[in-house]
């Protein structure tokens, strides 16, 4: 079928070229057609021979092969007393469900992203085509849940509890060395996703070539992740988003004019909250509380946004939360006091129609951001409100996926990044230096 599809291309471009230089021979008298054809015709027949494709437009899917690694490394970590541990999950029947709550659900991104994948549903706007033939994929997605492994066995940071989580990791790392695509390539077209800041942290320098999903650089050696290789994710948000806001006025309707809710005391670029503790608690119209996130703290939380017009986010022990997913999806203007912070989807969305953003320096000058916020118009408010509303789809995670749902952005953003990742593949191929540009000249 697709060998008749490109075939039938073929010959429609060469029937465009055949008028073409029939026309072009009516104003100037002559011109080698046959020869012209000729040549034409040759040249798609030896692209189609090497495998250039000149219709890859912008509706063409991410060709992806997903490995079928043993459940203890994804699924089965929902019920690690499970049985068949060593056995792949190949569909979606009787799939365990992701947490409600918790750091267990804001950095499901691994969880969903598998999800989409095991779907066979062929709805046609999804931007990644999962394949059976690993010759036939632009990327290989690994389906390793390290966030949940971290949560499950690594989150006190302390031996024994976290050997399992170390265990897991060396065994990932094993199997991968194994692949004789992982070999091909060194890995640079393989996909794994650590959003968790902590995910896979003994072994983290050993994907330094792979293509990650990250919720921010902040954890990462230098040299393991950038934005030039690897894909920021959003946090899969903890409240839920707000679909009642069509009042007759929105503005006057939250009361509130600055909201924050959550630990204050964090650690590096975090130790901001501290000072914007001091000069903000107490202050009229502003709500700054310390709060962990419980059942009952979410559901303030949701509240609070729903009830403010802008609600503040602070770097944390990296420079992102989830905070500020949940800020978009209750249509709260964020706040964004982060120097270091890189946000998902920046080529397609510009934060700045739905998103103030204020320096450290600038943040905790006192009077400078609460005065800024005072002055802000209600017509300027209203447009970014609206903005809100609009972009609020672009940061939901569900199944089965939506159009231009986080899901399939984050296939776009991977399928953008397919063309660096080739030259990578085949430099890395011929290059007897390596990084010789990075080598002291004379």
């Amino acid at each position: 079928m697709k060998s008749a599809f490109m075939v039938s291309q073929h010959r429609l471009i060469t029937l465009c070229v055949a008028i073409i230089c029939l026309l072009l021979t009516a104003l100037y008298g002559s011109l080698p057609i046959q020869i012209t054809l000729g040549r034409i015709a040759k040249s798609i027949r030896s692209e189609s021979r090497l495998g250039i494709s000149r219709t890859s437009g912008k509706n063409a899917k991410l060709k992806v092969f997903m490995y079928e690694l043993p459940r203890k490394y994804n699924f089965g970590l929902f019920n690690r007393d499970g049985p068949a541990q060593e056995i792949p999950w190949k569909n979606l029947s009787n799939l365990p469900g992701p947490h409600t709550q918790g750091l267990k659900k804001q950095h499901s991104v691994e969880y969903w992203m598998t999800l989409d994948l095991l779907d066979e549903g062929g709805r046609e706007f999804r931007a990644a085509q999962r394949v059976s033939d690993p010759g036939e994929a632009d990327v290989f997605f690994v389906p390793y849940f390290a966030s949940l492994s971290f949560n499950v066995f690594g989150v006190s940071m302390r031996d024994p509890e976290t050997e399992h989580d170390k265990k897991l990791q060396v065994g990932m790392i094993e199997y991968l060395s194994k692949s004789p695509w992982y070999q091909r390539s060194g890995g640079r077209d393989h996909v794994l996703v650590l959003h968790h800041p902590n995910a896979f942290r003994f072994l983290k320098d050993r994907l330094n070539l792979s293509l990650l999903v990250v919720a921010d650089f902040g954890r990462f050696p230098k040299g393991v992740a950038a934005l030039h290789k690897d894909v920021v994710a959003p946090y899969s948000h903890m409240v839920p988003t707000y679909n009642g806001d069509d009042g007759t006025d929105p503005f006057e309707e939250r009361t509130t004019l600055l909201f924050f809710q959550g630990r204050v005391k964090r650690k590096d670029d975090g130790v901001v909250r501290t000072q914007l503790a001091a000069i903000l608690e107490n202050q009229p119209r502003v709500h700054f509380e310390e709060g962990i996130a419980t059942n009952f703290t979410v559901e303030q939380a949701m509240q609070g946004m729903r009830s403010s017009r802008f609600c503040l986010h602070p770097a944390g022990d990296t420079p992102s939360s989830c905070r500020l997913f949940d800020a978009i999806v209750s249509h709260c203007v964020p706040v964004i006091v982060s120097d270091k912070i890189e946000l998902p989807f920046e080529d397609e969305l510009d934060y700045s129609e739905f998103s103030l953003f204020f320096s450290v320096d600038e943040a905790v000058r006192p009077g400078f951001l609460l005065g800024a916020l005072e002055k802000f118009s209600k017509r300027r408010w209203m447009k970014m409100w609206r903005r809100l509303k609009q972009v609020t789809r672009h940061f939901e995670y569900q199944h089965p996926s939506q159009r231009d749902d986080a899901v399939n952005m984050l296939w776009s953003q991977i399928h953008k990044k397919v063309p660096a990742m080739k030259l990578a593949m085949h430099r890395a191929k011929r290059l007897k230096i390596q990084d010789w540009w990075k080598c002291k000249r004379l």
